[in-house]
């Protein structure tokens, strides 16, 4: 298929409504989010969503960007996507980043129910319950991507999934594992809990220790990692919650981890313990 031969004006319509996605408002009326540069824009159009229908509804791209992507740019407009050549200030006016790499797509909002992730029987989730910076969260969700996690669940009290920071620090993953957002963390809990899954809290000033947690055996099991603040962790009334308050051993002399990081090693933790001979049977209290 051919390109678009003339650049998009930056008084059309679709260039305003695009830019109007920088507000959550805007974005949770019309289901729509962007996905900028090239990665994630790759990602968008490769991914379905449950009908089958492309995620990726339209695509901005300079001259110079739909030349360096042009494998990109027909795998959009074979998709069905509405392509746009743009100038840089277009980019500018639709993209969230002081220097945009080029490529800004539009898509259809992807999480899933949460119904579906616990029928699909989870062995290792994510749950983001008092998470407030999106950077933050889209790291996470990439950590849980790269451990092999089954699933990332947002609570309410946690950054809006599609907030542009979290979408660029997910780095595409945000495209691979299904994702439930706005659950209540006592709906998480008893759900994953329902479905047989241990509930670990991550935090600092926790009882148990996770190398402790591996010696004696407990992680091999289908297993809910929950994260907080990264400011003041987790409250005590979800710390109540879980089925064990976990730390992450600081063995120098460093004050603490930072949420990511964190959250890196103890998803690797049960990815590993999972992966082991007689690993992910089940250890959930009876």
């Amino acid at each position: 298929m051919g390109h678009p031969a003339e650049l998009i004006s930056p008084r059309s319509p679709r260039v305003a409504a695009a830019r109007r996605l920088a507000r959550r408002n805007f974005r949770t009326k019309e289901r729509r989010f962007i996905a900028e540069g090239p990665q994630a824009v790759r990602e968008a159009v490769e991914h379905r969503g449950p009908t089958g229908a492309p995620t990726l509804i339209e695509l901005f791209a300079t001259v110079e960007a739909a030349e360096r992507y042009s494998e990109i740019i027909g795998a959009a407009l074979d998709a069905g996507a509405r392509v746009h050549h743009a100038s840089d200030e277009v980019l500018a006016e639709v993209s969230q980043t002081v220097t945009p790499q080029g490529l800004v797509g539009v898509c259809h909002f992807l999480d899933s129910p949460f119904e579906e992730i616990l029928k699909a029987g989870p062995k290792l989730v994510a749950v983001l319950a008092h998470v407030r910076d999106p950077g933050n969260a889209g790291t996470v969700l990439r950590c849980a991507d790269a451990a092999g996690a089954d699933a990332v669940v947002l609570t309410d009290a946690s950054v809006d999934l599609y907030n542009p920071k979290s979408v660029r620090a997910s780095v595409g993953s945000l495209f691979h594992l299904p994702v439930a957002v706005g659950v209540p963390v006592e709906q998480a809990v008893e759900g994953l809990r329902a479905a047989g899954v241990r509930i670990l809290a991550a935090d600092g000033a926790g009882e148990d220790d996770l190398d402790a947690e591996l010696d004696a055996g407990t992680m091999g099991g289908p297993s809910a990692w929950v994260f907080g603040n990264e400011a003041w962790g987790l409250p005590e009334e979800t710390r109540a919650l879980a089925d064990a308050v976990v730390r992450v051993p600081i063995h120098g002399k460093a004050e603490s981890l930072n949420l990511a990081t964190a959250a890196a090693v103890c998803l690797y933790a049960s990815a590993r313990a999972q992966r082991a001979p007689g690993g992910c049977r089940s250890v959930t209290p009876s």
